[in-house]
């Protein structure tokens, strides 16, 4: 009689490739989050994504806050260096947009940065924009007070822009825009009621630029003024 044939070796999962690389788990995360957000973002869902046991990912992944880090770390690590001009108050300006545009790309990282001192985390090396802003203060004349001073305020302002923007879309998208409303009682909020629906298209128009520029003017004029000569 012929040899009965062999059983196929067992396999394990199939489909996906397994973890050889700490880019793939970066690449699966990002997906996630893209997908669902940051916040639903688990160590075990990621390992389930990528095929693995959590107990795998936790030889590669400390924990999700250190997965944040490095997914921040890689995204900055992307994001192509502008030629900074000498000009202490521009080289502001330049950094502060370069800090704009990271963020505005993905816009979950503002939410994952907008606790004072997450910032102070991250990789020197993705840390640039945060050092071109300080120097540029500290060159101006600022004391170290009053550039950190200047950096949390440019801080705030760009990550509420971003915010603000990322999350107007987001409802729009999901077809849940805010009504403005044009039934106003012109005696209450005068100006307001002569605005009427016209805000939404005013308020949809990009002058974070206009806007940075005044308020770099305006925190460095006020710094320097209380600097002791």
């Amino acid at each position: 009689m012929p040899a009965s044939p062999r059983s196929p070796a067992p396999q394990g999962r199939t489909g996906r490739p397994p973890v050889t690389s700490r880019a793939q788990i970066l690449t699966a995360a990002r997906g996630l989050i893209d997908r669902d957000g940051w916040e639903k973002l688990t160590i075990r869902g990621l390992a389930a994504e990528l095929g693995i046991g959590a107990t795998t990912l936790y030889h590669h992944i400390r924990s999700k806050d250190d997965l944040l880090l490095l997914l921040l770390n890689h995204h900055v690590a992307q994001v192509e260096r502008p030629r900074l001009p000498s000009d202490p108050r521009e080289r502001i300006v330049v950094a502060t947009t370069a800090l704009h545009n990271a963020l505005a790309a993905w816009p979950w990282a503002a939410e994952v940065l907008s606790a004072d001192g997450f910032v102070g985390l991250l990789d020197e090396s993705a840390m640039w924009m945060v050092e071109a802003i300080v120097a540029g203060a500290d060159d101006h004349g600022c004391t170290p007070e009053q550039s950190v001073d200047i950096f949390r305020s440019l801080w705030y302002y760009t990550v509420g822009e971003v915010l603000v923007r990322a999350h107007s879309a987001r409802r729009h998208a999901a077809g849940r825009p805010f009504a403005y409303r044009d039934d106003l009682d012109p005696s209450q909020v005068p100006h307001l009621a002569a605005i009427g629906v016209r805000w939404a298209a005013l308020a949809a128009r990009d002058i974070y630029p206009q806007g940075l520029r005044t308020f770099v003017d305006g925190l460095l004029a006020q710094a320097t003024s209380a600097t002791p000569s």
